[in-house]
């Protein structure tokens, strides 16, 4: 049991750690590609529509060939890709390459969400909170290479190898030790196919999750370059900014699991779209460095433990494979993950990118309206 949790933990862990490390370095990337902010949020659109293309098919993919393989192969697959990112320049192949990615993180969070949910059954109480955090802690600790990596202007292609190299090893030790859920096919039969939409039951989490992606996704994205532009501080520095929304996140899923137990999902919940409210509003009426990066370790803290709640809900609803509901409820949320930065980047162009990110804000608000309303079992 105790391999099977760390296999899985290392792979939430390379997951946040790979795109921690590149998207601390998107104000460079940007400069590299020399695009505009709109023109970057077509490209994080990209990402958008790789992830949205897989994510249905992901929990068919599961069923078809297990959670444990769709895993391992993403995994692999990731590792080798984002090298690639500093190396092609045209548009147009920078394109595809985004959807390429977007694919593989799409279909790699299914499966080893489903893979969590697996082992959280094993231990009988509340542990996917955990697996996030160590995709947060993932997130942090690739957000603090980026930045000393951009601080010491080191090549972006020399860092994402030696990043991706470390992660490959990691990822073909954990393949090895994930969970053999070959019984999850005896659940397809009697559910049908994995190939399914949102089902009633499934919805209201995906919209919930939606709410709550849309923010990460945005301060994953955003939150570098809206302290480089709008703050006014070095590359370095705004790097660093990242590295606080990732820490606070990492600290609120390392309790989440008892906080969860403590307060019950709707409670915590509700006190999540508080924090995140009050954060971003710190954020884009203050936009001074200090006042900054507290918003941003506020809207870390909210943002913690949403996914893993809506994971854990989904994965668990009577008569579906876990891989199958996580599959269904991403299949909604993820679109807030993904849709929600370039959706800022257009905003950010038309008018600035402190009105942009008062559409994360709107959203924030309709999570707490929906928590409120949904009744969580």
């Amino acid at each position: 049991m105790r391999k099977h949790r760390w296999a899985v933990s290392i792979f939430f862990w390379i997951n946040g750690f790979i795109y921690a490390n590149w998207v601390a370095r998107l104000p460079e990337i940007q400069q590299l590609y020399g695009v505009s902010n709109a023109m970057l949020g077509t490209l994080l659109l990209c990402l958008a529509a790789g992830a949205m293309v897989a994510m249905p098919f992901s929990g068919w993919l599961t069923l078809r060939f297990g959670s444990r393989q769709i895993t391992a192969a993403t995994g692999i697959v990731f590792c080798m890709v984002i090298p690639l990112l500093p190396l092609i320049t045209h548009l147009g192949l920078v394109a595809v390459l985004f959807v390429l990615v977007g694919m593989l993180n799409g279909a790699m969070d299914v499966s080893m969400n489903g893979q969590g949910v697996y082992v959280e059954r094993m231990y009988q109480r509340p542990i996917l909170s955990s697996f996030h955090a160590m995709f947060s802690i993932g997130m942090a600790m690739g957000a603090g290479l980026g930045a000393v990596a951009a601080h010491g202007q080191v090549g972006l292609f020399v860092h994402f190898t030696l990043g991706c190299a470390l992660s490959l090893g990691l990822v073909l030790w954990a393949a090895r030790h994930l969970v053999n859920d070959a019984g999850e096919k005896a659940v397809s039969a009697a559910a049908g196919s994995g190939f399914r939409l949102p089902t009633r039951a499934i919805l209201p989490l995906g919209i919930i999750a939606f709410c709550g992606m849309t923010g990460e996704g945005s301060m994953a994205d955003w939150s570098a370059i809206y302290m480089n532009k709008v703050v006014g501080k070095d590359v370095g520095f705004s790097a660093l900014t990242f590295g606080v929304f990732t820490t606070a996140m990492t600290i609120g899923r390392i309790f989440g699991d008892y906080f969860t137990a403590q307060l019950g999902k709707e409670r915590l919940l509700l006190y999540n779209s508080v924090a995140a409210i009050g954060g971003l509003s710190l954020v884009i009426l203050w936009p001074q460095p200090w006042p900054v990066l507290t918003g941003f370790f506020l809207v870390g803290l909210g943002l913690a433990t949403v996914v893993p709640i809506i994971y854990s809900a989904a994965g668990n609803t009577p008569g579906v494979a876990p891989s199958v509901g996580i599959a269904m409820a991403t299949t909604v949320g993820y679109a807030g993950f993904f849709v929600g930065p370039p959706v800022i980047g257009y905003l950010s162009d038309i008018f600035t990118l402190r009105i942009g990110l008062t559409f994360s804000l709107l959203l924030f608000v309709v999570m707490l309206l929906l928590v409120r309303r949904h009744r969580f079992q």
